[in-house]
């Protein structure tokens, strides 16, 4: 089971003691907004304040979300996490640990509309959408996290969070950002594209986007 928790008012996660977080885990992920992707074009924040950094832990037996929030709360004014089913249609690269993976990590967190089934809202995202966000986008990895629960008290109705790396160069130039090499019309109609596709299930709205830097902690 994999665990993914989003932290606000963060000092400097990298310094944490995870020490009791990874007694429990099989791998650790740890995604900050630094100053390596502060110019970042794409940002979007629905929750009361933008989300600082986002840690994933993939456990080795049963959860220990209440003893991982702990460990983060050390780091983050708040804490707040999900429990998740992950599918990757495209991995991420394998770096080593706490090297910074290549790259920007853009991290979305999505929402369903009221008006879409679970049922209808999961098809139109994971079996309609992924091979256009895939064709239209320059990723490189590309991770999808069904929200299967709260895992933490009162954590926010999130839906589904995404994880989707692309050429750093894509901080700032919207051809790296979506692969169309300079082509002007290409781009636009690859952003139309994507944008028609992402509004089928609520993509385009009440959503946050988070640019961050990855590092692979165990």
């Amino acid at each position: 089971m994999k665990t993914i928790f989003a932290l606000w008012g963060v000092g400097d996660p990298l310094a944490a003691d995870f020490a009791p977080l990874l007694t429990g885990a099989a791998a650790v992920q740890a995604n900050i907004s630094d100053a390596a992707v502060e110019t970042a074009m794409l940002r979007i924040t629905s929750f009361d304040e933008p989300v600082r950094a986002v840690v994933s832990v993939w456990w080795a037996d049963a959860p220990q979300a209440e003893a991982a929030a702990r460990v983060l709360s050390t780091v983050a004014e708040r804490v707040e996490g999900w429990h998740v089913e992950e599918v990757t249609p495209i991995p991420p690269p394998v770096t080593a640990v706490l090297e910074r993976a290549p790259g920007l990590s853009n991290f979305a967190f999505l929402r369903k509309p009221d008006d879409l089934s679970h049922a209808e809202w999961l098809d139109r995202w994971r079996n309609q959408h992924t091979a256009v966000a895939i064709e239209t986008q320059a990723t490189f990895g590309y991770v999808q996290n069904v929200v299967t629960g709260p895992a933490t008290a009162g954590a926010p109705d999130i839906a589904g969070i995404v994880e989707e790396l692309f050429p750093l160069a894509a901080l700032t130039d919207p051809h790296a950002f979506y692969g169309s090499g300079g082509d002007g019309a290409e781009l636009a109609r690859r952003i139309d594209r994507l944008m028609a596709s992402v509004a089928t299930f609520g993509g385009d709205r009440n959503l946050d986007v988070v640019p961050t830097s990855r590092y692979r902690l165990r």
